[in-house]
């Protein structure tokens, strides 16, 4: 990260009380403060609806942060950085509340700039958006006011397209943020790096050597206490539509004329625009999981979950096969799959090159199985390569090896979270891991794609056990090879 902390910053909280407040957003500033990368002039108000005294708010992120921490909190650095956090209790549709709010931002400093994050409910973003508008708080001639949305940006192409406009009757374009917490994560910044700054795979990223492409995003969990949130939205608009779709981007974007983000931006969105081009191609699978049993320990159903409906069809498993219809990938079929109550929590890339020709005849040495470039992006940070070598003995026989890169045990410390990238980009003015505008409108044109057919073709739910790998069906979209990997994550 780059550092220049010569401008002051307000950041603004919205949800100031909520849970990821709490446990991501707070621990971050935190951390960015114990690497002096907050600006020396640096405040931050949390607004929350909750009757709180600023003491009581203080201390609960002391809390918090210890939580999250695995060293124990500098004590000298939390002093400093807890005299920078200031409570202001307001509902959301205030008036009054909004104007005190500008009262304190002027108080802090007259020419601030200020980072509203808008760290609470989608049905909240409009109205907070309107009243900053609407109280002359969006924009500030010689200072620059920016919003950072977390997803859900919107729940279809239609709603997304709305709610953008009343954001931008507001803010800037260039003003508003919209975060994918993935793109915030070491490893998958790192996957750029990966590929153009090592010959040896840039030279191969293409349909003559790579055979195809994995993506998985797979958790344990069931839904848990976010029923209500998952009945809305399921696992294509949760996972597919946003994370899924960036890793595929930045796996398959062309060079860019340099890594600044109107370029990395362009060539993202030529990918994504390709893929819907191929959209008909597409092959998708979606599930729901059952009862099922997992160390012995029994695991309810997706419909026993609370604020679920007994007889939902909101799928909590999603796999596709796809296409990108451009010159570099045409006919290498990505995969793409996420689901709740897998057998591993895991999130990666796997790269599988095609094998080689037959060069070593396997009858006396044994088939060579092919390449495959695996960049592990959570929990495990890393990058492993497998290729054939020689099994040590007097026989000829060949068996995969792996060359291994671990993040943490390389350097010895654990990589910043996502939201510590993104927050210092955001009050910096690098958009460079923000979804544009554009960005958002073309996933939600292909995600809207696949739910316009699934609409026409409604499986028989449950149809997973919890504690295995989703439906059969996901399994038939791929090739016997292929379910190799798939299946042994």
């Amino acid at each position: 990260m780059q550092v220049d902390n010569t401008q002051p910053c307000v950041m603004v909280i919205f949800g100031g009380t909520g849970d990821l407040t709490h446990t991501k957003l707070m621990p971050a500033l935190y951390r960015l403060k114990m690497d002096a990368l907050l600006p020396k002039m640096f405040h931050v108000i949390a607004v929350g609806r909750r009757d709180l005294t600023n003491d009581d708010y203080v201390q609960g992120i002391y809390n918090s942060v210890q939580e999250s921490n695995e060293l124990p909190i500098d004590e000298v650095t939390w002093s400093e950085f807890s005299k920078c956090i200031y409570y202001h209790r307001q509902t959301f549709d205030d008036d009054s509340g909004y104007a005190v709010l500008k009262e304190k931002l002027a108080a802090l400093s007259s020419d601030c700039n200020v980072l509203y994050y808008l760290a609470v409910s989608p049905e909240y973003f409009e109205t907070i958006v309107g009243k900053l508008g609407a109280h002359d708080m969006a924009r500030k001639k010689g200072a620059w006011r920016r919003v950072v949305i977390e997803k859900p940006f919107g729940r279809n192409l239609k709603t997304a397209q709305y709610l953008n406009k009343r954001i931008c009757d507001a803010f800037d374009e260039e003003s508003v943020y919209r975060v994918d917490h993935y793109l915030g994560k070491s490893m998958l910044q790192n996957l750029l790096v990966i590929r153009f700054a090592n010959i040896a795979f840039e030279a191969v990223w293409n349909k003559e050597s790579i055979d195809h492409v994995q993506i998985s995003a797979c958790e344990t969990v069931g839904v848990g206490t976010r029923g209500g949130y998952y009945e809305r939205f399921g696992a294509l608009r949760d996972m597919v539509q946003n994370h899924l779709v960036q890793m595929l981007m930045l796996i398959a974007v062309e060079p860019p004329k340099s890594f600044d983000e109107k370029h990395i931006r362009e060539r993202k969105l030529a990918v994504l625009k390709h893929l819907i081009a191929d959209n008909k191609k597409a092959k998708s699978v979606r599930g729901q999981y059952g009862e099922g049993e997992n160390d012995g320990q029994l695991m309810k159903a997706y419909r026993s979950e609370s604020l679920v409906a007994e007889d939902s069809d909101t799928e909590t498993f999603a796999a596709m096969k796809l296409f990108i219809n451009n010159e570099r990938w045409r006919g290498v079929p990505f995969y793409l799959r996420t689901g709740k109550r897998m057998p591993a929590k895991t999130t990666q890339v796997m790269i599988e090159f095609k094998k080689q020709a037959e060069i070593m005849p396997s009858s006396q040495f044994g088939d060579c199985g092919p390449n495959r470039l695996i960049i592990k992006i959570h929990p495990e940070e890393g990058v492993a390569f497998e290729f054939n070598a020689k099994k040590p003995g007097t026989n000829d026989d060949i068996v995969p090896v792996q060359m291994n890169f671990c993040q943490h045990c390389h350097f010895g410390f654990n990589s910043p979270q996502a939201y510590e990238r993104l927050l210092h980009d955001a009050m910096h003015g690098d958009a460079t891991l923000f979804p544009s505008w554009d960005e958002i409108k073309s996933s939600w044109a292909f995600a809207d794609q696949l739910s316009a057919r699934w609409q026409n073709d409604a499986p028989d739910f449950p149809n997973y056990d919890a504690g295995t790998w989703g439906p059969q069906a996901a399994q038939e979209l791929m090739s016997s090879d292929e379910r190799e990997w798939w299946n042994k994550q």
